[in-house]
């Protein structure tokens, strides 16, 4: 049996030459968080035969397209290595921030104006 078109696409042929480990995505699913939050940090590799995720999250695999739940506790820097089978690596970074301050104020009073009214300003 043949299998289908979109699985033929990622596989390679049987016997057949692969060609280079590629990373096809590292990210993570927002550029920052609160303390505490959850994220997503998804990847995808062809043509590797293993892959590393630091700092180490939980086993991984080579996949097309993966995601893992992540909860950082610190500002993060992680990084993937994928080895292909003929032993070159592929790596790519990236930084998730956790906030740790207070939530910003996102609208409602403007303090500047309640802090002039109050000294008789406004």
């Amino acid at each position: 049996m043949v299998p289908d078109a979109a699985l033929r696409a990622w596989m390679p042929p049987v016997g057949g030459p692969r060609g280079p480990v590629r990373i096809l995505r590292f990210y993570a699913t927002t550029g920052s968080i609160s303390l505490g939050d959850k994220a997503q940090l998804c990847y995808g590799v062809e043509n590797a035969k293993a892959v590393r995720i630091s700092p180490s999250i939980e086993p991984v695999a080579p996949a097309t397209n993966r995601c893992l739940e992540i909860v950082p506790d610190h500002t993060t820097h992680y990084t993937i290595l994928a080895v292909g089978f003929d032993g070159k690596v592929d790596h790519r970074s990236i930084t998730l921030v956790v906030e740790t301050g207070p939530a910003p104020n996102r609208g409602g009073t403007n303090f500047a104006v309640v802090a002039a009214a109050a000294h008789g300003g406004v």
